[in-house]
């Protein structure tokens, strides 16, 4: 039988450990991540370069901090279950517009997001995938619900 001795830390030590860790998260909020892998995915005859945001630590802070946006650059947010995804712009700087996507790469619904706003957006059914854009991409090129993205995330 295998004993286990729990060793008492001292109170200083779990105060320095906890404040060390919310110091590192709050750094961690205060610019931009680094530009992430990028995908190219089809949107009728347009051609957009999507980084992924894969892990929950990139998801949380998609583009917050970023002060621009190339015209056909977006993020793309995977995950790996369908659900209700909701989208607020807390320190995102640059106006953004987002389409919630089904697997099959079918746009279900798109919403336009202000920039410093908790105003929550969400899917109007439940999808793995949320593309963010400059505000006013996808109305630009008069791309609406049902229409198709195509690229390697998407199921055909």
């Amino acid at each position: 039988m295998t004993s286990i001795k729990f060793r008492r830390l001292s109170p200083r030590l779990v105060a320095t450990a906890l404040l060390s860790s919310l110091l590192a998260a709050a750094a961690a909020q205060t610019g931009p991540q680094p530009k992430l892998p990028t995908t190219p995915l089809t949107i009728g005859i347009h051609v957009v370069q999507a980084e992924l945001a894969v892990t929950p630590d990139q998801q949380a802070t998609g583009m917050m901090f970023r002060t621009t946006m190339g015209t056909n650059e977006g993020m793309l947010f995977v995950n790996d279950e369908p659900g209700v995804r909701c989208f607020w712009m807390r320190n995102t700087l640059l106006p953004l517009s987002i389409a919630f996507i089904a697997d099959d790469g079918t746009i279900v619904n798109t919403a336009e997001m202000e920039p410093k706003s908790d105003k929550s957006h969400c899917s109007a059914q439940p999808v793995r995938f949320a593309l963010e854009m400059n505000q006013g991409w996808f109305a630009k090129r008069g791309i609406k619900p049902g229409a198709k993205v195509s690229g390697k995330p998407f199921r055909r």
